[in-house]
């Protein structure tokens, strides 16, 4: 399974699923590792640093918006699954966060898809950290992470 397939993101495309993630990140308190991620994904779809910042500040879009410039399936996937690893990013994924990922699955049409992307990502994070001989370690993400 290739957790990432590379999908072409228009610049919309890009802008509305940082603008998500972003929504997602602040609904607790931005946290570095959240702020990192989101700049990562933004870099990585050819954004500059001072749009990032803008990006930031103009809030989320309307569900109407949303789901107009994510219009395949394809990119939804890749939004939500964004919107997982994000939750997860700070080691603490808090209700404000679980119920806006749930919220744009069920407006993108992903709603029943949800635990299924969600043991993915889970899967694809315990997958990050194979190469680690601390097995009692492992577990204990593991554990945490309910795999």
């Amino acid at each position: 399974m290739n957790f990432f397939p590379e999908i072409s993101l228009s610049t919309a495309q890009a802008e509305a699923i940082a603008r998500g993630l972003f929504h997602i990140a602040h609904s607790d308190g931005l946290h570095e590792r959240e702020a990192a991620l989101v700049a990562s994904f933004w870099s990585d779809a050819g954004g500059s640093h001072n749009a990032l910042s803008e990006l930031s500040r103009r809030g989320p879009l309307s569900s109407e918006e949303l789901t107009a410039v994510l219009d395949t399936q394809e990119v939804r996937r890749l939004f939500v699954k964004t919107a997982l690893l994000l939750a997860f990013a700070d080691g603490q994924v808090t209700g404000s966060e679980s119920e806006l990922v749930r919220k744009y699955a069920a407006e993108l049409g992903l709603g029943d898809e949800l635990n299924h992307l969600e043991e993915q990502v889970k899967e694809y994070l315990l997958g990050q950290l194979s190469h680690i001989h601390n097995t009692a370690a492992l577990a204990e993400i593991a554990r945490k992470l309910k795999i």
